[in-house]
């Protein structure tokens, strides 16, 4: 046997050993590809790049998930390439440029898909998972109803069912928690259904966040910090309050799992719980968090991440 003969077969018989290694180091990269005609900010975490994407749609509209993600991730590192992404007019992607146009629903839905269509080309795979917190969920329910053929499965977490129905009935829970409270209830009582005006939505989440044990809801500061989230966010909270997943999509052609706080009042555990047993899909489930409200990823992060698992 020659020594050339010999150091080709010890070569050929560590590449794969270097191919594992090489795939396995853990890999930490942003992107700022152009997406609806703006820079948009995606940060990956991945330590092998083979395994399936999991990309996670923010609540907002106009907040970031990335700051505290490694919170909430750390579980799903070992089974998902882990994809956070700020849409329009929020976090870093802000800072990189503002939308140059008022954001839509409409055009954040779009933002969306293609976002998972650059996902899907950067790491070859056919499909991904998706994940919607809170408004998230109006952006990945779209891409549910619209190409459910790109997903492997849908996560919603807290989801906006009907955000008008869910309003009204936190409305009333408002009203009778605080009906000692003359100061709340004067304001509550203000309150118009209709949600024509911004000061509708402002007394509900003042007494909301109020009840909630955050006493900086009732202060000058959180009232000024409100009326300049309007300014953008108006006109699409407004185009949400349309919205009813009910009525616009009762049948999902991926699986979808709910993750819902048992406590949750802001989108409506009881209007979600029976959304989920009216939904047609080819695989479902409902996961119930005892401990949470509305933000079950700093409430029961290690519970989310485990049964978010648990559906592979």
């Amino acid at each position: 046997m020659t020594r050339k003969y010999l150091t080709a077969l010890f070569v050929s018989a560590l590449m794969p050993f270097a191919a594992c290694q090489a795939q396995a180091a853990p890999m930490e990269k942003s992107l700022t590809p152009e997406i609806g005609g703006i820079k948009q900010f995606i940060d990956i975490k991945t330590d092998d790049t083979s395994k399936p994407v999991l990309l996670f749609l923010s609540g907002g509209p106009g907040s970031s998930m990335i700051k505290n993600a490694d919170a909430f991730t750390g579980l799903l590192k070992t089974r998902f390439t882990i994809v956070q992404w700020d849409q329009r007019d929020a976090g870093k992607t802000l800072q990189l440029n503002p939308s140059p146009v008022p954001p839509s629903v409409e055009q954040m839905q779009d933002d969306t898909l293609q976002v998972v269509n650059l996902l899907r080309k950067e790491f070859k795979q056919q499909k991904i998972y998706l994940l919607g917190s809170s408004w998230g969920n109006v952006l990945g329910f779209h891409v549910v109803k619209q190409h459910p053929e790109l997903l492997h499965a849908y996560f919603a977490v807290n989801p906006v069912v009907s955000q008008l129905a869910s309003e009204r009935e936190l409305l009333a829970t408002l009203k009778n928690h605080f009906k000692d409270n003359p100061v709340a209830s004067g304001e509550l009582a203000r309150v118009d259904t209709t949600f024509g005006s911004d000061e509708d939505l402002f007394y509900i989440r003042k007494w909301l966040f109020y009840k909630d044990g955050m006493e900086y809801a009732t202060s000058d500061d959180f009232r000024k910090m409100f009326f300049e989230w309007t300014k953008t966010w108006s006109p699409v909270w407004t185009r949400v309050m349309t919205i009813d997943l009910r009525d616009s999509l009762r049948q999902a052609d991926c699986p979808v799992y709910f993750f819902v706080g048992k406590n949750d009042i802001q989108t409506s555990a009881s209007i979600t719980g029976a959304y989920f047993h009216e939904l047609q899909a080819p695989k479902k489930n409902l996961f119930l968090f005892e401990r949470s409200g509305h933000q079950i990823h700093k409430d029961e992060p290690e519970k989310l991440q485990q049964d978010i698992i648990s559906t592979l």
